[in-house]
């Protein structure tokens, strides 16, 4: 398979930096035999994004390409695959040229070249070139890459762009790297579209780039000029942009020298992803150590990189649009504050525009009355009478409260509150329009209550609670005074969920899907795979590069989990070829305080 140049080769322990890594390579190459292409090649077929990335580099005129974009994409692929998740131009170069057959060379456009030094740098002067034309049609940023600029002109070259090409740019990045994680999936499409509810955990995660950051106020700009500093606490935007509001509280002392390091923890991007996972199912034991057919793994869906604390509302909005468009369904949302304190605008309403379903934990100042409309109360979320008891009202807010106040509750008394919080709730009247608008009833013209305001309701069933209005110079509120009201979807948009704070439901749901997404997290940044939080496995700079070399580290790590799940479904034999893991120790959630949930949700 391998042809030799008739000279010795340099020795693999010498300096790499001299000739791209090529010594090493050749000393440790691989050939890759005909299915295991076929196999690499299948899976870009199945991504659909060779023949629109070819259409992209293509020229009417000049000498032919010695490379096609599917021979470059296969070649990222098998690289991936071979070294565990990292993806690297040279491993792609060294791959194609003397690591598979000739049938793959020619079917991919490479020519014949010696195996030595010259014949590489040839080869990858090739594919590097290639590269940088594909990023240049889907690069959304104008600013030049590998250098250092002044900031003066950084923002002239900005202020000139074509902003309209951008954005297309920007659209046409998003779906090809989406796409890459598609073809992941292609093996288990039919099991998602049957067991997969269209739930997703979305959340954004650090990923550094292959560049030193400056200082966001210094004189130049980055070699890397699209990334940014990362701070681990609040939304991730840096405190040193120009318009960032101060944090609350003292001002933090400075060090004498460097960084303030309790703030800035890196520099590079913001990776939302979309973690797919159906909240309801719960795994049951299988005979014989074999693994749940009906429990996929946590797979991601999705993915958009951005500048840490840019606008995450609406790059999650860009994920979730992209999911919708490959026809998955729409299921719950779970997502952190970074996303709950967004605008609106940019991520409640169009969540819900896409026919998903949010669901949120809310910080201690989000806790209590959060809107009002029509007289009803936002409370966590849910609509409520507005005569509801205060200690009622205030129940979260008073289990947050520090041990010390007075007002102070313990788990078990606020479980009983927000318990009976529920003759309160509005009652939906049917189905929401598809406008989105929602009429919900009285909860006394529902029959939960007792009301002075709806005379039909008094006496009906001593059981039910007795509210008692408070006199109004203006009269009773439009809930008091009919027996229904419509809520728009803008009406408490910002916190709104269809299930109830801290309810049973809720928590199986929520719970279910944020661990889903730390769990994914902490299984791609694995250092013995893809280690996608590191920047060694992505040496080339800018958002486009990071995004296309990102979304195959995503999507091998996507298949890492998808074998590992299918190596535990039972054989012609009924036995697993590897057993599921099972767990030892006792869940944390057997130690799960009385009344806070149910055994099913705990679970």
């Amino acid at each position: 398979m391998t042809r030799s140049s008739g000279q010795d080769p340099p020795s693999p322990f010498g300096d790499d930096t001299a000739d791209h890594g090529w010594a090493r390579l050749r000393h440790d190459r691989t050939v890759f035999f005909d299915p295991r292409v076929e196999e690499a090649a299948q899976f870009i077929a199945d991504t659909g994004i060779a023949e629109e990335l070819q259409d992209l580099v293509t020229h009417a005129v000049g000498r032919p390409r010695l490379c096609t974009v599917e021979g470059l994409l296969v070649g990222l692929t098998l690289a991936c695959r071979h070294s565990g998740g990292t993806v690297h131009l040279n491993r792609a170069t060294d791959i194609l040229h003397w690591g598979t057959s000739e049938r793959w060379r020619t079917r991919f456009g490479v020519p014949e070249r010696p195996d030595n030094l010259h014949g590489f740098e040839a080869g990858y002067a090739v594919v590097r070139r290639l590269f940088h034309q594909i990023l240049a049609a889907i690069d959304p940023s104008p600013l030049p890459k590998n250098q250092r600029l002044a900031r003066a002109e950084a923002d002239q070259i900005l202020a000139a762009a074509d902003q309209q090409q951008l954005q297309a740019n920007e659209r046409r990045l998003v779906r090809i790297t989406n796409q890459v994680i598609e073809g992941s999936l292609s093996c288990v499409r039919n099991r998602l579209d049957d067991i997969w509810d269209g739930s997703l955990g979305l959340d954004a995660t650090f990923t550094a780039t292959f560049a030193r950051g400056t200082a966001t106020r210094g004189p130049v700009t980055s070699t890397d000029p699209d990334a940014g500093w990362y701070v681990r606490t609040g939304d991730h935007s840096d405190p040193d942009l120009p318009g960032t509001p101060a944090r609350p509280g003292p001002p933090r002392r400075e060090p004498r020298r460097g960084r303030r390091r309790d703030a800035k923890t890196g520099f590079g991007y913001d990776a939302a992803l979309a973690i797919a996972r159906n909240p309801h199912h719960q795994q049951a034991p299988q005979p014989r150590g074999c693994g749940d057919p009906d429990r996929l793994p946590a797979l991601v869906m999705g993915m958009k990189l951005s500048k840490p604390g840019h606008d995450p509302g609406t790059n999650g909005i860009h994920v979730l649009a992209d999911v919708r468009r490959r026809g998955h369904p729409a299921g719950f949302v779970a997502a952190d504050a970074l996303y709950n304190n967004c605008r609106p605008d940019d991520y409640q309403l169009p969540l819900r525009a896409l026919g998903f379903q949010p669901t949120y934990g809310y910080r201690t100042d989000q806790l209590g009355i959060q809107a009002q409309a029509h007289g009803a109360q936002l409370i966590e979320g849910t609509w409520y009478c507005p005569e509801m008891p205060q200690p009622l009202k205030t129940a979260t807010l008073d289990h947050h409260r520090r041990d010390d106040d007075p007002a102070h509750i313990d788990q078990t008394t606020w479980r009983t509150r927000a318990d009976a919080r529920t003759p309160y709730a509005l009652a939906p009247k049917g189905r929401p329009t598809p406008d989105g608008d929602q009429r919900y009833m009285c909860p006394a013209t529902a029959g939960r209550l007792q009301c002075p305001h709806k005379p039909a309701s008094i006496g009906t069933d001593p059981r039910l609670p007795l509210v008692t209005p408070e006199p109004s110079p203006v009269g009773p509120p439009k809930i008091c005074a009919q027996t229904s009201v419509t809520m728009a979807p803008e009406h408490g948009a910002k916190h709104w969920q269809p299930l109830t704070y801290g309810s049973p439901t809720w928590t199986k749901v929520h719970t279910r899907l944020r661990n889903s997404s730390e769990g994914f997290h902490g299984y791609a940044k694995n250092d013995a795979h893809e280690s996608i939080e590191r920047a060694q496995g992505r040496r080339i700079r800018g958002i486009a590069a990071q995004s296309l070399l990102l979304a195959f580290q995503l999507a091998h790590a996507n298949q890492r989990k998808i074998t590992t799940w299918l190596n535990t479904l039972p054989g012609p034999d009924g036995l697993p070829h590897r057993r599921a893991k099972r767990r030892t120790t006792k869940s944390v959630a057997y130690w799960t305080p009385t009344g806070y949930l149910d055994d099913e949700a705990a679970a």
